[in-house]
This record gives C-alpha cells, structure tokens and sequence, in this order.
C-alpha cells in the first residue's frame, strides 16, 4: 500500500513539473517571437498581424458614397445596327444604368466615373438614408474617366480626401459602392500595386484607332490596384483606407467575365482632386503637356528588345520621340533619353510620369531627371497646353459655304442627351445648299466624319483633308434621335 502511494505522488509530482517546465518554455518562446527561433532574435512586428477593425471606417464613409442611378434617351439605346440595315422598327423602350459616386463636399459636389454617366440623358442620386436628389452634370474628363455633379443639398455628408502619394502597397483599403444593383456594401482587401495601366480608357474602338507603340491619345492611367472586391455598380465609388480617408474612385477590373476576378482599379485621389478643381474653375481640365512619346506597358519590352534595349537595363521611362515645337524640343530632350524623376520624385513607369504630368498646368516648369548615354542630367521643361488647331474666318465660311450648313459645339446637355463624349450640331441650314439637298435639317448632330471625332470645324477640315477617294461618311444622329450614316461624294 505504501508503494502504491508513493507510486502515485511521484507522477503526480512529474505531472507537475512538466507543467511548470512547458509554461516556462512556452514563454521563452513567445519572447523569441518563434516557436523554432534558435538565434533569439526577435520577429519583425507586421502592422497587419491579427484582425484589423474597419468597422469606424465603414460607418464613417458609407453615408457619403452614393447610389447613381441614370436613364437614358430610348431611341438612343434600343438602336440594333441590324434593324437600322433592313430598315426594320426599333423599340423604345428607355435603359437605365447603375453606378456609384462620393460626396466630396457639404453643398452636393459629387464625383463619379464618366464612364457612369456618359450620355445620359437624366442622372438620379441616392443617399444611403434615401433622400433622393436630381444630378446636374458640371463637366466631365475622358481622359481620366472623372466626371463631376452637383446636386441641391446643404450639411450633406462627405468622405474626407486622402493621399494618394502616401498609399503603400499592402495597406489595408476598403471599396464602398453599389455593386450588381444591390444596396451599399463595403468589401475590404489591400493594395496589391500601383501605377498601373491597363489599357482601358480610349482603347481602340472607342474613338478611332490607337499606335499600341505610343501613347497617341490622352488617356491617363496610374490606377491603384486592389483585390478588394469589386463588381459592375462600383464605378465611381470610393477607394477608402483604414481611417476613412479617400484614395481613389473605382474605375474598372480585370475579368474575363464581367465579374469580380480578383483585381480592381482606381483612379488616385490626388489626379481626382486636380481634375475636379479644374472643371470647377475653368469648366474644363486644363493639362500640361510634356512633348514625349513612350511605349505603351503592354508592349514595352517587345519594342526595346526590337530597337536591341535590353528591358531590363531600363531604369525609367524610355523616349521613343519628341513632338516638334514641344516643351520637351526646346528643353532639348532627345529620342533615347531615359527618364528617370520628376521634381525630385522618382518615376519608374511611364505611368507614373504621366500622371504626375497630368496634375500641371500649361505654362509650369518641372525638372526632369535624365539618363543620356549612361551619363546623368537635368533638363528644365515649360509645359505646354493641348494645342487645338483653329479655324481661320475666312476658311470657316469656305467650308460651312461647301457644305451648305453652319455649325456648333455640343453642349454638355446635349452630350448628356445624346450619350455623345464628342460632335457638332447643325445651327443653319443654307436655302440650296449641299446639306438642304441632302435632306439633313437643323439641330442635326454630327458625331464623326469619315470615322474620325469632331468637336470643331478644325476638327471637320481635317476629316475632309484626309479622304483621298473623294468619299465622306457622315455619323450622327437627327433632331428626333434617329442615328444615321451618310456617304457621298464632296468633290475637289
């Protein structure tokens, strides 16, 4: 009996000090940070290390980012090309849209993706508490797919502006909009890069054909890239980080399907607040231009590699050429320079350097840093404005004289009504003229002239000019919104 008692103490007493043994073991090892930490060294701290609270976040900025909701002209929308070619009946039935936008001030400034509302002819804003405002569109930019509206209100929520220059990828963010017309939701993930271009905005068959080899149009694309979710319905709506800041408006995401697959984009909150501040001031942006061309991303590596570059040994922007009578000619840039920082801020994709010059105006100074012959420099560069070729009285009265027909920009209203980014109008038709023959009235719009956009008569001249067969397609659309294609010939 006696040794099955001392039997007993003794692994009750062994118990003991296995117990004590693991505790003080187990506490070593949370102060070497690793279970395996045989040096000691202790862990690097990761700000993301268990489960971040966005609830402050969310509650702060989902009564500022509201539902858009658009309708658009019948005629407009119901068009079926194959109909039109038969001369088969259209329906009329009006489509409507769904987006997203942030109130960015008290008094009803709202900023949204232009894409959300390009060619509506009426734009509806919801609030999260349902009040409900009818939007007046301010102006719009295509080239950054920002646009601006104002609604009637007083003491309305608003997301505070972050920075996006200060955005790090792998920070925690949240996307805030309307997806799949469902009502406000909050998605979270992180940034998973930035300076991203994706080819999206004025790609080709949007307005004419693009040189993949060099960015020939305007579009800016620095996106911020995210795998917070985000759907169709999200456009325009708000990029937020932790503290409820805004640092950007979800534009787009890449997918083979329509849907969420991974990845989405938005445009920094930086470049938004200079295009917004412009089209309140001016009604329009007002852009420098630097004067370069550059490869585009997606096909970067394949021209350095055919001009005998290795990409790899590219460090900057690479310039395939230089605009004559540009800021950067007289700056004395030259094809093959490398660029390499801007005002003292390195950039490293053309993405990056097309953004930071979209955020000057005509006239300022940047100082470029520049790689020649392996060899570093300066260059001190005036930035120019979007030059727009014009028209002398004397031409203008020729040409309007040819056609029989005087014309006009569109109006943003009548953009919006037409769902048009460009056109003229007709405002006189000439008693015998080419246009009364022709049967075209007045109040016609006239969107594209041998497939070319026109916004002016410089515009019109220069479509005219460049048809060698003598041929002239005219697309628009007439006072009642019937869309129509006209070809014939102008002569001499």
């Amino acid at each position: 009996m006696g040794k099955a008692v001392g039997t007993f103490l003794i692994a009750i007493l062994s118990a003991v000090l296995a117990i004590v043994g693991y505790k003080l073991f187990e506490g070593n090892s949370s102060q070497n940070g690793n279970f395996n930490n045989n040096s000691g060294a202790a862990m690097p701290v990761v700000s993301s290390v268990g489960n971040p609270d966005f609830v402050a976040a969310a509650a702060n900025v989902t009564p500022a980012v509201v539902h858009i909701k658009t309708l658009y002209n019948a005629a407009q929308t119901s068009r079926n090309p194959i109909y039109e070619m038969f001369g088969m009946p259209q329906q009329s039935t009006p489509a409507r849209g769904s987006g997203s936008g942030v109130l960015i001030s008290k008094d009803g400034y709202i900023v949204t993706n232009n894409h959300v509302i390009d060619r509506a002819s009426g734009i509806e804003v919801v609030l999260p508490d349902r009040r409900t405002f009818e939007a007046k569109l301010i102006g719009t930019d295509p080239s950054t797919d920002l646009a601006l509206l104002k609604v009637e209100g007083g003491d309305l929520p608003v997301v505070p502006l972050g920075d996006s220059d200060k955005v790090q990828v792998g920070e925690w963010v949240l996307a805030v909009g309307y997806p799949l017309s469902l009502n406000s939701t909050v998605t979270a993930g992180i940034v998973s890069a930035k300076g991203r271009s994706i080819g999206i905005l004025n790609r080709p068959g949007q307005g004419g054909y693009v040189d993949p080899a060099q960015v020939a149009n305007t579009a800016i694309e620095s996106f911020i890239q995210t795998d917070a979710a985000i759907n169709p319905g999200n456009s325009g709506g708000a990029l937020v980080n932790t503290s409820g800041q805004l640092i950007g408006i979800n534009t787009a995401i890449a997918s083979q399907t329509g849907s969420y697959a991974g990845y989405g984009f938005a445009i920094p909150v930086n470049l938004m607040q200079k295009v917004v501040s412009d089209i309140r001031e001016f009604g329009r942006v007002r852009r420098g231009f630097l004067g370069v061309n550059f490869p585009v991303p997606a096909v970067e590596d394949q021209l350095l590699r055919s001009r005998g570059i290795d990409p790899g040994k590219v460090s900057g922007v690479y310039i395939m050429g230089v605009q004559p009578g540009s800021g950067a000619e007289k700056a004395g840039l030259k094809e093959g320079d490398i660029i390499q920082g801007i005002n003292g801020i390195d950039v490293n994709t053309s993405a990056e350097l097309s953004e930071r010059i979209a955020r000057h105006y005509p006239g300022d100074k940047v100082e470029l840093a520049l790689l020649r012959d392996g060899k570093q420099r300066k260059a001190t560069v005036t930035l120019q404005g979007e030059e727009e070729e014009t028209v002398s009285d004397t031409a203008a009265k020729g040409l309007e004289a040819r056609l029989g027909a005087n014309f006009a920009p569109l109006t943003d209203r009548m953009k919006q009504q037409y769902r048009l980014n460009e056109g003229v109008y007709v405002t006189k038709i000439q008693p015998g003229g080419f246009f009364d023959s022709a049967g075209i009235p007045e109040g016609t719009v006239v969107a594209r002239v041998n497939g070319r956009p026109v916004n002016s008569l410089a515009d019109i001249s220069k479509s005219l000019a460049a048809s060698r067969s003598g041929m002239v397609r005219l697309d628009g659309i007439t006072p009642d919104g019937t869309a129509f294609v006209f070809n014939f010939p102008l002569g001499a």
